[in-house]
């Protein structure tokens, strides 16, 4: 079963929520913790992997042989990422924009574009406490995360539990890690700023076709709202973790809060518990 781990928002607690579920269920099956946050990835300063191994990650980009363009500007028309631009005595190459879709290349009438690698960053794999742990690291610099992301996800056993972190918000690179999983778990905090988040994250996982449940972080603050709103949209609040200052000690010293806690590890499991079920019952749904 793969599950996302996503919010509308940083700082809801989604990393707490993604190592401390891996952590709880290792003990019971395989499991997999994949970090595609690869702008700020972070779940290695709570599992402290073992890393074993590390690939660099290239897309490809345009080359222009100056001796064989006439300049005419097809490639500069056909780019929908504005990365080629065509003056009458010189092509302009701007690969941090390019997406490596290629169409430049081939439809160039002189043949006078080949492409290149640029590397965009890392993965990294190894252990951590008997877990199966990934991550990319995109450089600085570099725009195109959805490429990293896809390699980091090639790493997916569908055998195990995987449990993926994503980055915050609703934009290309949450899209491309949720795609495909299971469910995704949406963490939220009951503030203003938190559910107007929310609703933009529900909406997204709607779009994909993807069922979610809610996690509520930081319970105990807020006025109600945010879940009013997931009564009324019928969405499940599958763990509710309070504002808790012993929580966050724990968090601010990079240490799981099942690790600090270890009282919490039975709710993590009835939160997967929860998670089996409402896939299941999914599944059975379409088959019929």
């Amino acid at each position: 079963m793969i599950i996302s781990v996503a919010s509308g928002k940083g700082g809801t607690g989604k990393t707490l929520v993604a190592t401390s579920l891996a952590l709880s269920l290792k003990d019971i099956y395989n499991v997999q913790l994949l970090d595609c946050d690869v702008e700020e990835p972070n779940d290695h300063v709570f599992m402290k992997p073992t890393i074993t191994r590390s690939e660099a990650v290239s897309i490809s980009v345009p080359s222009v042989d100056e001796d064989k363009c006439t300049h005419c500007g097809k490639c500069g028309e056909v780019c929908a990422y504005n990365a080629i631009a065509v003056t009458k005595q010189k092509v302009l190459i701007f690969p941090e924009l390019c997406h490596g879709c290629g169409a430049c290349s081939y439809l160039c009438p002189e043949k006078a574009i080949s492409e290149v690698d640029n590397e965009i960053g890392v993965i990294e794999t190894g252990n951590a406490d008997g877990i199966k742990f990934g991550h990319g690291k995109l450089d600085i610099g570099q725009a195109m995360a959805p490429p990293l992301i896809r390699k980091v996800k090639g790493l997916v056993n569908k055998d195990s539990a995987v449990i993926i972190d994503v980055s915050p918000g609703t934009s290309c690179p949450v899209v491309e890690a949720i795609k495909g999983s299971d469910l995704c778990l949406l963490v939220t905090e009951p503030t203003p700023f938190g559910l107007n988040d929310l609703v933009l994250a529900v909406e997204t996982v709607k779009e994909l076709n993807i069922p979610c449940g809610i996690v509520l972080n930081r319970a105990g603050v807020g006025d109600g709202k945010t879940e009013e709103y997931c009564r009324e949209e019928n969405l499940p609040i599958l763990l509710t973790i309070p504002l808790d200052t012993e929580i966050a000690s724990f968090y601010s010293k990079g240490i799981p809060l099942v690790v600090g806690l270890p009282q919490w590890r039975s709710g993590f499991l009835e939160l997967f518990d929860k998670i089996g079920e409402i896939v299941n019952e999914r599944s059975s749904y379409i088959e019929r």
